[in-house]
């Protein structure tokens, strides 16, 4: 068994595995369009060959500015026989490239919410589950994913909090303060690699270089005593408008401000043009799925993913 990158003349071969789509994110015309801008790379995509043949495929995300992955987008096989000992051999190789400090990454599935009980999709999804635990990934996490359109109507804007632009410093603090207590698993797993002020700052990061995004939309949230209650981050990706980020201080939950900050990120997402805006929220934050519930939002299907667990 043979591991090594992808090369202009491979293009042939992944179009043709990649017409077999299954429970993978990958289409013939992202992986065009993201190969070309960068999010898909040659260096960070690995096959397995043997006897000069592309066996199996692993294609892998990343920010176009990071020379290393975030996170699988789709396994692929070629031929009979059990893909998972290849699988398992991609990811593996993959993580011995990655740099000490890197974010451990991750395997996302795009899923329609049934899809537990549509045999064709469990079929598919389970070998490449059992690659990625072999390989370490055996954390899970269900994520529902929401959307508004306009014809879902506009929330009504925020009245009792008033919103301001800040510095990074500024956000790093939120960010620290906001993951104190968080149901966000995401959040969880990354003060346990980094500590709270590492983690604080990665996500800035991280949120700072998302593209088709734009600092200037970013806000924090005072009260009408002028006390800092939240913030909130209206983004965009190469998919479209997203929330990308909105968080309650601990010692402000449980008055609904989560409702103020979604209706922030709606109204100015909207404003920009939106015909869609999308977000996820885990399957256990109940608090933050009755607000997307609230203001508009509709549960459209279910993102799954598999990581390393927190140390």
């Amino acid at each position: 068994m043979n591991i090594r990158t992808t090369v202009e003349a491979d293009l042939d071969t992944i179009h043709s595995l990649i017409e077999h789509q299954s429970v993978n994110t990958v289409t013939r015309e992202r992986y065009d369009s993201f190969l070309a801008d960068g999010t898909y790379r040659h260096d960070r995509t690995w096959v397995v060959e043997e006897n000069g043949a592309i066996r199996a495929l692993a294609i892998w995300w990343g920010l176009p500015e990071h020379d290393h992955p975030f996170s699988i987008d789709g396994l692929y096989y070629a031929g009979d026989g059990d893909p998972v000992p290849a699988w398992t051999a991609l990811i593996e190789h993959t993580l011995t490239t990655l740099p000490a400090d890197a974010e451990p990454p991750e395997y996302h599935f795009f899923l329609d919410a049934d899809w537990k009980d549509r045999p064709d999709v469990v079929a598919e999804l389970e070998p490449r589950r059992k690659a990625a635990e072999a390989a370490g990934l055996t954390a899970v996490t269900e994520r529902l994913r929401y959307d508004w359109k306009p014809e879902y109507g506009l929330p009504p804007r925020s009245t009792r909090l008033r919103f301001e632009q800040a510095d990074d410093e500024a956000f790093v603090d939120v960010f620290r303060r906001v993951h104190e207590g968080s149901l966000d698993a995401a959040s969880a797993r990354a003060i346990a690699r980094l500590g709270a002020d590492g983690a604080a700052r990665e996500e800035l990061a991280v949120y700072k270089s998302m593209p088709n995004s734009d600092r200037s939309w970013w806000r924090l949230a005072y009260d009408g005593d002028g006390k800092l209650v939240g913030f909130a981050i209206p983004s965009a990706n190469q998919g479209g408008f997203t929330v990308g980020y909105l968080g309650v201080l601990a010692e402000h939950r449980g008055h609904r401000y989560s409702d103020d900050l979604l209706a922030e990120i709606t109204h100015v997402l909207a404003e920009l043009g939106a015909e869609r805006i999308t977000a996820d929220t885990d399957f256990g934050n109940v608090p933050m799925a009755r607000s997307f519930e609230r203001l508009n939002y509709r549960n459209f299907a279910v993102r799954l993913v598999l990581s390393f667990p927190a140390s």
